[in-house]
């Protein structure tokens, strides 16, 4: 095809090993990717921030210019910067060799001769597959018979504490030599790119089906794509399936929940899952009306927003996206059923944790069922007890009047409109179907949490500070409104 690529990226060649027919239509038919949500962008961007950090480790060093558009060029440079003596490092050097384009974090120049190669991760340890990435980049600078001493994965010391003041570079990263799992590797990626690039000569996309390997270790931008056909209740909805019976039943032709045969080992809540889709009925235990009903006035509705900054921004945190929670909602059920609504939002630029901790334990004193859906917030209050010793005694004692309405759903009721998930975004629509998230400006919490910076940073105009206060408050409080309309329509089914 005419829009096939000449060469192969290294971005491609992991891509290719995840999955060809991801590589097939990065190279052939783009158009078919999913829209890069906000939360994409901010990891890309969280990504960049934290390469661009990197590059002050090496004061003398300097950055090849040439986008990916214009990859010879910067090749030319690169080798220009290779020859002058007076460069200690070299930041997206860039390479062609084989037919495979790769562009290096960081080339060190070592004192004694030869360089090392420092590949540069926003991640707090080694993943499995840093040591394939390394090792292509790795396989063509050797073919490009550059002198390489040592290979190096840089990575975010999840250890090292922000002391408010300057951020510490050496505490802030962790070198690993990688050396030898790239060289073990070699073997592996010359196999691989011949494979790929035979694969890219075919005249037509290879047959793959969409499983959960989809999103490992990457999620795929053409899952939409892929999945655009797949019939109601595919059998990848069954909540907790495993990728080795997902497999086990498509290889017997089951694609469906309702489909698959009473001999097949199911969990009790997957096997209900069925049984209600082929009945075409809800799934009630008696014991949830109980449980729901069983709470301690005031009832509480509550719901808790965070942010998770890769580099540390406040005094006493830690990199690499420790959570800091920056608002809360909660609905107040007092026992003649009236309804009021409590809220916190941190709208300066200050760790949030102190504020939202002494709000939210005033609104919550008291003995009254507090319902969350899930455990998150119960962790939140966990990592609050760690850091204020002070203040621990209270937060804990609130864990004894946490009510999960996630796993009451999941232990006493389904629905089949619920698709085969207890997910909110499942179970809001099939229970309430009248409320939704689409007249909101933020509809998930990855996009809290980037207004929320957004909301902090000096260059918004204030106007627009304003609208995103707004716009998170109206976020949060159709959360915890959500809480509150599930457990009404569960005790009136």
């Amino acid at each position: 095809m005419s829009n096939r690529p000449s060469s192969l990226s290294k971005s491609r060649f992991l891509a290719g090993l995840q999955c060809p027919l991801r590589l097939w239509h990065q190279c052939c038919s783009r158009e078919f990717a999913d829209p890069v949500s906000p939360m994409q962008k901010a990891l890309f961007e969280s990504g960049h921030e934290v390469g661009r950090m990197a590059t002050k480790c090496y004061p003398n060093g300097i950055l090849i210019r040439e986008d990916h558009l214009h990859h010879e060029d910067a090749v030319r440079s690169t080798i220009d910067a290779m020859n002058d003596p007076e460069v200690q490092a070299i930041f997206e050097a860039a390479y062609t060799e084989g037919g495979v384009r790769v562009r290096a974090d960081i080339l060190e120049r070592v004192p004694a001769g030869g360089w090392n190669l420092i590949e540069v991760k926003a991640s707090s340890g080694v993943k499995e597959e840093y040591s394939t990435d390394l090792a292509v980049q790795y396989h063509i600078l050797q073919m490009a018979e550059i002198d390489l001493d040592r290979v190096y994965l840089m990575h975010i010391n999840r250890d090292y504490v922000f002391d408010g003041m300057e951020l510490e570079l050496d505490g802030f990263f962790v070198l690993e030599d990688m050396t030898d799992d790239a060289a073990g590797l070699q073997d592996f990626v010359r196999e691989n790119i011949s494979q790929i690039k035979k694969m890219l000569s075919m005249d037509r996309p290879p047959v793959i089906q969409p499983s959960r390997r989809c999103h490992q270790p990457h999620k795929c931008e053409f899952w939409g794509h892929c999945t655009r056909n797949v019939p109601e209740n595919w059998i990848l909805q069954l909540s907790g399936i495993r990728q080795e019976h997902f497999e086990d039943l498509t290889a017997r032709g089951v694609f469906t929940i309702d489909n698959i045969p009473n001999f097949f080992p199911l969990t009790a809540i997957q096997r209900r899952i069925r049984d209600c889709i082929i009945e075409s009925r809800e799934h009630i235990d008696p014991a949830l009306h109980d449980a729901l009903n069983d709470v301690s006035f005031l009832v509480h509705f509550l719901d808790f927003e965070t942010v998770s900054p890769a580099i540390p921004r406040y005094a006493g945190t830690r990199p690499s996206y420790q959570i800091l929670p920056f608002q809360w909602s909660d609905h107040i059920l007092y026992s003649n059923g009236t309804i009021e609504h409590k809220e916190f939002l941190c709208d300066e630029d200050i760790d949030p944790r102190t504020d939202f901790m002494q709000s939210l334990l005033d609104v919550l004193k008291g003995k009254g069922t507090i319902f969350i859906y899930t455990t998150y917030e119960q962790r939140i209050l966990r990592d609050l007890a760690g850091h204020s010793p002070e203040h621990a005694d209270h937060l804990n004692r609130l864990h004894s009047r946490f009510v999960d309405l996630y796993a009451l759903i999941k232990a006493y009721y389904y629905n089949p409109a619920f698709n085969g998930s207890f997910s909110l975004k499942n179970v809001l629509p099939a229970l309430v179907p009248e409320m939704d998230y689409q007249n909101l400006a933020i509809r998930e919490g990855g996009t809290a949490s980037l207004e929320y910076i957004r909301m902090l940073d000096p260059q918004t105009p204030v106007t627009e500070k304003r609208k995103i206060r707004k716009n998170l408050l109206a976020y949060c409080e159709q959360d915890t409104l959500a809480i509150v309309k599930i457990r009404d329509a569960l005790l009136s089914e």
